[in-house]
């Protein structure tokens, strides 16, 4: 693919999503003495970058497909912009998860009209019935983020922040199966290709960046994280993330989970945004210093779809994790 089908798709789901604004952060330019600036995903329809992918898709398939209804695993935030952008364009739509998945997600992809099925521990148990769905009752698989129309709906972002903040030095993308940071690369490098975009991801887990040291798709175990969202593997048989990251992408950095709940706290008490925590890893990865001299920086919160009573406890007890 290249940058042609992210300007495709940039056109196509235009009025189907929500552009989002930018907010330049004082307390974290004045921490890295250069400017950084927010980019307010988290403000999305439903509530997450998903949206843009899972759109673009659903209104490229042809009449036959869309007949037969959309399934596809989630850990949350996929599954929610997938059901609604089915709901959008009347086709059935089947979410199959783990159990790993929080509980506010699973209603919110509900919400949005569409069936959730939860199977197995892991999101590869989870894809087992969605494989299941495609053999037996002929229903079209959407794939959270190694589809070439995902992964173009997703790079939508990076025309957005090259038209909002042209002068850009650094992107702080998170980092799961690739989808997102693949798209947002690809759009930014090929028009601007001294940008630096780094991937990050939580210190256990990362099934993109432990796949990059090894130089191919390997498995982690999936464990309960507060950056839930950049939970599950990338696929052992990946077709486009893998390379495109180990091509597009300039660093990858990990964080850990006191890093994750220290920058929950500090986007809602010092930048008023309620976030979750794979949405919160760019901000992590600055206050805990592992970004030094990024330049003007430009930080991708991703999404907000986190459970309100573990936000409560995150912002009033600092220095607790979820996994206490």
């Amino acid at each position: 693919m290249n940058q042609g089908h992210i300007l495709d798709s940039f056109k196509r789901i235009s009025g189907l999503v929500q552009h989002t604004p930018i907010s330049f952060s004082p307390s974290l330019s004045k921490l890295n003495d250069d400017p950084v600036y927010l980019k307010l995903e988290h403000l999305q329809t439903t509530g997450s970058f998903k949206l843009r992918g899972a759109t673009n898709a659903v209104i490229s398939l042809n009449d036959e497909h869309k007949a037969r209804g959309v399934v596809g695993v989630s850990t949350g935030n996929h599954g929610r912009g997938l059901a609604y952008a089915a709901k959008q364009a009347g086709v059935r739509c089947i979410v199959c998860m783990s159990s790993l998945v929080p509980l506010n997600k699973v209603e919110g992809i509900k919400a949005h009209g569409a069936e959730v099925r939860i199977v197995g521990n892991s999101q590869d148990d989870a894809q087992v019935e969605v494989e299941r769905l495609v053999e037996e009752d002929g229903m079209t698989m959407l794939p959270p983020f190694d589809h070439p129309d995902i992964i173009a709906g997703q790079g939508t972002l990076g025309i957005e922040m090259l038209e909002q903040f042209p002068e850009v030095e650094t992107v702080l993308v998170p980092l799961s199966g690739g989808g997102l940071i693949s798209g947002i690369a690809l759009a930014i490098k090929s028009k601007k290709p001294e940008v630096k975009v780094i991937g990050i991801s939580m210190s256990q887990g990362a099934a993109m960046i432990e796949s990059q040291k090894a130089g191919f798709p390997v498995q982690v175990e999936e464990v309960p994280s507060l950056a839930d969202s950049l939970g599950g593997g990338i696929g052992m048989e990946n077709c486009y993330t893998f390379k495109m990251v180990q091509k597009l992408v300039d660093e990858l950095i990990m964080v850990e989970e006191e890093e994750i709940e220290r920058a929950v706290h500090h986007a809602y008490w010092k930048e008023r945004q309620v976030i979750e925590g794979g949405a919160a890893v760019g901000i992590a990865a600055l206050l805990s210093g592992r970004i030094l001299k990024p330049g003007l920086c430009l930080v991708l919160l991703s999404g907000g779809n986190i459970d309100m009573r573990l936000h409560k406890r995150l912002i009033d007890e600092p220095g607790t994790t979820a996994n206490d």
